[in-house]
């Protein structure tokens, strides 16, 4: 029987150190995460260097690695500072830094050696030539533009060793690899520089001015557009990932929550260990799909991996499908004896809500909410107030770490 046992690697957002924790706990072999400088994230929850610490020190428990986006396109002024950053995550065991600039890479290179630099996606490698020219400038791995196809991964494993990182699931810019100025024009803030204001998500309108001044809609419908894309999700092409030599499968998402972290790590780390445990017989579970459309909050396609996208992968008009659920807390602790969990709220759930714990390793229990107390013992119909602590009794054993989704 065929085994893989070099698997690629599950890498997932952390925008926050909860959300590092969680992301591991759920499967992910490394996380990526931001600083207070040089990334691309400045409304991410970013992290100092001591919280860098803690994460590091958590991930090497759980035998996980920590990457760090240091991924802006540098004007002046903005490599000041940088080696001494760069120093610094060396010091603290950071496993890579990923960088874009090439005047933030020969510092990285030069005044912290021994500090893996993997290249981003913003520099928008398209190649094996391009590839192999980084891989000479001593990085080590490169994250590939998200223009890239199946068929273009494959000749470029053909003709690279270098590793190759590829995002396989989330949000997708409808700028190219990232790289776009509809920020800096509408809203004075520099995308490229950590600002986004995601202005391509917002309503747009076709209109000419009538004789009498009025605005008039030249839309057919009258309904206002974006110029965004839905999101990416691979997770019915794991094989063709696979066998394409693809070493890290990324998933987008630091600002994301921790419902979406723990969801989409959980589901990725199912498949891959799936596939690779047994390639020629792998069956895709729908429960896998399924489970990814509860955290969904667009639609989703394959990007560029098989062709050119349509006007089926960008948001025009009404969503097409909706979310069925909503996160409402995570367990802290379970009491056996009387089979009740504890749990802290993160959005409004009381009695009569139908409700799902889910776990690492892709353990589920659904049920519905019948009884309910506050911290204090008090009798609650519902929990409406943000991380309140409450408690329920529970069908099913739980433990601390499951999450709670309730069904809209």
């Amino acid at each position: 029987m065929r085994v893989i046992t070099d698997k690629p690697e599950v890498l997932a957002p952390a925008g926050t150190l909860e959300k590092l924790k969680v992301a591991i706990d759920y499967g992910a072999d490394a996380v990526y995460i931001g600083g207070d400088a040089y990334g691309l994230r400045s409304r991410a929850g970013n992290f100092s260097f001591d919280q860098m610490r803690e994460g590091v020190a958590y991930a090497q428990a759980h035998q996980a690695k920590v990457y760090v986006a240091a991924n802006i396109v540098a004007h002046e002024g903005d490599t000041v500072g940088a080696g001494e950053f760069f120093r610094t995550l060396r010091e603290i065991g950071i496993s890579a830094v990923i960088v874009s600039d090439p005047s933030l890479i020969e510092i990285a290179i030069t005044e912290a050696p021994g500090l893996p630099v993997h290249l981003s996606t913003q520099a928008s490698a398209t190649n094996y030539a391009t590839l192999n020219f980084w891989q000479a400038e001593g990085l080590e791995r490169v994250v590939l533009a998200r223009e890239v196809g199946i068929a273009e991964i494959k000749e470029m494993r053909r003709h690279t060793d270098v590793q190759i990182e590829a995002f396989i699931h989330g949000a997708m810019c409808i700028g190219y690899s990232g790289r776009c100025v509809l920020s800096n024009h509408m809203s004075m803030r520099d995308a490229n520089r950590g600002g986004c204001a995601q202005n391509c998500r917002w309503k747009y309108d076709l209109f000419e001015m009538s004789a009498g001044g009025e605005k008039q809609s030249q839309l057919e419908n009258g309904e206002a557009f974006s110029m965004s894309a839905v999101d990416m999700a691979m997770i019915e092409h794991i094989p063709d990932l696979v066998e394409a030599g693809v070493n890290s499968f990324k998933i987008e998402g630091r600002m994301k929550s921790i419902h979406y972290v723990s969801t989409v790590a959980n589901v990725y780390r199912q498949a891959v260990d799936s596939y690779c445990a047994d390639p020629d017989h792998y069956v895709l579970k729908h429960e896998w799909v399924d489970e990814l459309w509860k955290v969904a909050q667009r639609e989703m396609s394959t990007g560029f991996y098989y062709g050119t996208p349509t006007a089926d992968d960008e948001l025009f008009g009404k969503r097409r499908k909706r979310p069925q659920y909503g996160f409402v807390g995570e367990v802290l602790a379970y009491d056996a004896a009387h089979q009740v969990a504890i749990v802290q709220q993160r959005n409004n759930f009381g009695v009569g809500d139908k409700i799902e714990f889910y776990g690492p390793h892709f353990t589920h229990t659904a049920q519905i909410v019948e009884r309910l107390w506050d911290q204090d013992n008090d009798i609650l119909y519902r929990a409406p107030d943000a991380m309140m602590i409450c408690k329920l009794p529970v069908t099913q054993p739980v433990k601390a770490g499951d999450m709670i989704r309730k069904q809209r």
